[in-house]
């Protein structure tokens, strides 16, 4: 039986650092990542969506990863996001991954061209095969890269070893049950969408990777302990607070991620830069928003924590 308990709690989506000339900066990584290890987390995923994987090189992203694992390696869950749109930047990222010894490493499926599920398949599998001794993770969030794990491919990519767990971003809550039948208890199934993790919890999840947790940590780790210990109905009222909060962060011009930026400078002191081309960053019409969302949190972390 795997044990699955290091992936069994809230896992912030770790947010890309950049330094005024918009590189990648080493030093605000781990300021990041040590300020996440401190307020408790369970883990960090790195270089996936909150990552700007997708307008990052190879290079950008082995840097903010040797980073993270400087800075928390064997004190947190380190799961790499290695996917790139090609087979062999994404096997080179999990050999990388694998030689800097990440827990695991996660791949969305290829974008762009649809694939036939035994190339999706083929492409999951390389990538694993490039890390032989680490742990993998399906990335299912079907709204965004286009193609949703099926269950004929999920079975089939169970024949994997290697294959671990799913981290879950369909909208269907249904999925978590699904994958998590089918998988077995030794099979970590993550709750993806944050404005759903009471209903993820309840459904059997064992824990969860979230764009929004870096943000607010602590309440949803409130969330997590309140479901795991079945009081769900005052776990729901922070649920509910918390998407009030991802509303607020939504709304701005700039993208969510430029906006959560300034309010963890704001909340912190801690500056990670804007977000990387062709996101937006914020505007001056964010800040009614921006001033929200602080609001907010502070408000429900004097309620909640």
């Amino acid at each position: 039986m795997r044990d699955i308990s290091k992936y069994q709690g809230i896992i912030p989506a770790f947010y890309a650092c950049y330094g005024p000339d918009g590189a990648i900066s080493a030093s605000r990584t781990k300021a990041l990542a040590e300020y996440l290890l401190g307020v408790g987390v369970k883990g960090l995923y790195v270089c996936g969506s909150s990552g700007e994987c997708i307008y990052q090189s190879v290079d950008d992203r082995r840097h903010t990863l040797e980073a993270v694992m400087e800075a928390v390696g064997g004190k947190l869950t380190v799961i790499a996001h290695v996917a790139c749109n090609n087979t062999a930047d994404s096997m080179a990222l999990a050999a990388h991954a694998q030689s800097l010894g990440v827990d695991a490493i996660a791949s969305i499926p290829p974008i762009y061209f649809h694939l036939p599920e035994r190339s999706i398949a083929q492409y999951w599998n390389d990538i694993s095969a490039a890390a032989p001794d680490t742990d993998f993770i399906i990335y299912n969030i079907p709204q965004l890269a286009g193609t949703a794990l099926t269950m004929p491919l999920f079975r089939q990519m169970l024949k994997n070893p290697r294959v671990a767990g799913v981290k879950n971003s369909s909208m269907p809550i249904q999925d978590i049950q699904m994958f998590k039948a089918e998988g077995g208890g030794d099979f970590a199934v993550f709750n993806g969408p944050d404005e759903q993790l009471v209903g993820g919890l309840a459904i059997g999840a064992d824990g969860a990777i979230g764009g929004t947790y870096g943000v607010m940590p602590e309440l949803y780790m409130k969330i997590y302990d309140l479901c795991r210990s079945g009081r769900y109905e005052q776990a729901r009222p922070i649920q509910y607070d918390c998407n009030d909060i991802i509303a607020a962060l939504c709304a701005g011009k700039g993208h969510m991620y430029a906006l959560i930026k300034e309010v963890i400078r704001r909340r912190t002191g801690m500056d990670l830069g804007g977000v990387r081309k062709p996101l937006a960053n914020i505007e001056p019409e964010d800040e009614p928003h921006i001033q929200r969302a602080l609001d907010l949190i502070e408000t429900a972390l004097k309620k909640y924590c």
